[in-house]
């Protein structure tokens, strides 16, 4: 029996989401919907193919707790790696789905799902994991690189953190860690970017550090779908239409 686990942050969020693990384990392709045979054919490590389809796998069985049904899904990436959920060819929907998240740590694999509209990053380390002294400027400069040499112990809440925000930016590391300031003392906490701000909670599941970021706002994606039905209407809309009424009566 595959065990699947929610996982809940220690605050309820303002908009729905949801965030689940289980055990990375081995898997088939066939077995996994929500896979693309040529992303799978990319792994030539077993471990990595292994952590790819648990975390596909698991993605269907949240958005079945969502409400989707992952059969009519598939997931594309954008330029910058972010995974996004789009209906497959011939399916001919346009209702709205949720953004998500995926990542892997220490032999789990985690997703996350929020409403439409937003977007959401999970990322998870063992609590345990330490960080060298000499790796601390490659994720925090200035004033935060001094808080952090000073409070060792905290690297690690530090990384999931921004991890967890350039998933939640959907840049990934083309978001640089360094350029990204988050109080080092604080679990819970707001952050601007830009023009975005970035919701933040940090907490502890059995040994796994976890954080949580999401903000509101998502990448999109164009499909050829998307394409068809907008010259459709354009076609439309340019179409002269007119309704002619011609009666006559007896004796008029």
């Amino acid at each position: 029996m595959v065990l699947i686990e929610e996982l809940h942050p220690p605050h309820t969020l303002p908009v729905k989401a949801m965030c689940f693990r289980t055990r990375v384990t081995a898997r088939t392709l066939d077995n996994v919907d929500l896979a693309s045979p040529d992303e799978v054919a990319t792994f030539v490590i077993d471990k990595r193919r292994n952590e790819h389809l648990s975390g596909r796998w698991l993605l269907a069985q949240a958005l079945d707790e969502w409400g989707l049904d992952a059969s009519l899904l598939e997931v594309h990436r954008t330029e910058h790696r972010a995974p996004l959920l789009a209906y497959l060819p011939g399916v001919w929907r346009n209702t709205p789905l949720p953004s998500i998240s995926i990542g892997h740590s220490d032999g789990w694999a985690y997703v996350a799902v929020i409403e439409p509209g937003w977007s959401i990053g999970i990322d998870v380390e063992s609590a345990k994991r330490g960080f060298a002294s000499n790796a601390f400027d490659m994720m925090a400069k200035g004033e935060e690189l001094e808080r952090l040499k000073a409070n060792p112990e905290r690297a690690i809440r530090l990384w999931t953190s921004k991890e967890s925000v350039q998933k939640a930016m959907q840049l990934g590391m083309h978001l640089n860690p360094r350029e990204i300031v988050i109080p080092i003392e604080d679990f819970i906490c707001d952050i601007s970017i830009g023009n975005s701000k970035i919701q933040l909670q940090n907490w502890i599941f059995e040994g796994a550090q976890c954080a949580l970021a999401w903000r509101h706002g998502c990448a999109s994606l164009r499909t050829a779908e998307d394409a068809l039905l907008e010259a459709t209407r354009a076609a439309m809309s340019e179409q002269e239409w007119s309704i002619g009424c011609k009666t006559t009566r007896d004796g008029s």
